[in-house]
């Protein structure tokens, strides 16, 4: 009789023992499903991400490169040709320095306003033992990637002296590559640039932990490639 019930109690536990296994396996199989799922994500997205910014990454890091070894190796990529020319007031004269930035930027057919206006009032300097008035200072620039304008004039004279720099390819695309002379577009633009790269590195941070095992070995690196930024720029601080 005893040995009745106790294959009874087996036979009982058997049915629920294996539900609880099945369930426990569909868990597993489940989350498996929803990681695999998510990598697969992860992976289209850091590929369209390296792609949309692919094109200007490429013109970002090779002008990186000539800026930092253009001293050290004597890089003569980007080149400046300046021209020195004087521009007669047209009559009347313009009475202050945006009514001469507007005069400018058609007297030169420049295509864009001008980037910077500076005016000066007269003052009282030293001469020797003489103190002189100097007269109002007037300044304009205009500023591209190809080319910079810069104009000066001190009221009371009948011209306007203007210095323009031309840049070679080289230096066109390193003024690109520091923003300096574009427009709203082209910053904008660059913006999404950091963007990608700052959604690359996160989303390759993850994708390293989740299919490779040897994740001290990856914090490892990381820590160390910290550290390195942090002391090298605190050298260069100093």
């Amino acid at each position: 009789m005893t040995t009745i019930v106790q294959l009874n109690k087996f036979h009982n536990a058997s049915p629920a023992n294996g539900a609880d296994s099945d369930l426990i396996d569909f868990k597993d199989r489940d989350i498996r499903s929803r990681r695999a799922v998510f990598l697969k994500w992860l992976r289209k997205t850091h590929g369209w991400i390296g792609l949309w910014g692919a094109a200007i990454g490429l013109l970002f890091g090779v002008t990186g490169i000539l800026q930092n070894h253009r001293t050290v190796l004597k890089i003569p990529a980007a080149q400046v040709q300046e021209t020195m020319l004087q521009i007669p007031l047209p009559t009347p004269a313009p009475a202050n320095v945006k009514e001469m930035a507007s005069w400018l930027q058609q007297e030169l057919m420049v295509d864009r306003p001008a980037s910077r206006e500076r005016s000066e009032p007269a003052k009282p300097v030293a001469w020797g033992d003489k103190t002189l008035k100097q007269p109002a200072h007037w300044s304009v620039t205009f500023s591209s990637p190809k080319a910079n304008l810069q104009a000066e004039y001190w009221v009371g004279n009948n011209f306007v002296s203007v210095k323009r720099s031309d840049q070679n390819i080289f230096g066109t695309l390193n003024n690109l590559h520091k923003g300096n002379g574009v427009g709203i577009p082209w910053i904008l633009l660059a913006d999404t640039l950091a963007g990608s790269i700052i959604l690359l590195s996160l989303t390759g941070v993850v994708l390293w932990t989740q299919l490779n095992r040897r994740r001290m070995i990856g914090f490892g690196i990381g820590l160390t490639s910290l550290t390195l930024l942090i002391g090298f720029a605190m050298q260069e601080l100093v």
